[in-house]
């Protein structure tokens, strides 16, 4: 019996955890510096930090689910791939 319940909630774990990467709760813990620039209608944007480029934009800081370590917040956008 207990090896049912201890195998049981094992699934359920793991089931969790593979669903958590796929809605975009792992961030992608590659990241680089952005140097700060001036927009053409001249706005100024500050320096930050952004995820590398992958294959997806379910691991990116800014993706719902995700949290940024360097700000200290959550990402709201819905990914379009």
């Amino acid at each position: 019996m207990i090896r049912l319940i201890i195998g049981v909630g094992l699934m359920v774990g793991l089931a969790g955890t593979s669903q958590a990467q796929y809605l975009g709760t792992g961030s992608n813990p590659n990241s680089h510096g952005i140097s700060g620039y001036t927009r053409s209608n001249g706005t100024y944007v500050q320096p930050y930090t952004a995820t590398n480029p992958n294959s997806t934009q379910r691991d990116n800081y800014g993706t719902r689910g995700n949290y940024n370590p360097n700000n200290g917040t959550f990402g709201t956008r819905t990914p379009r791939y």
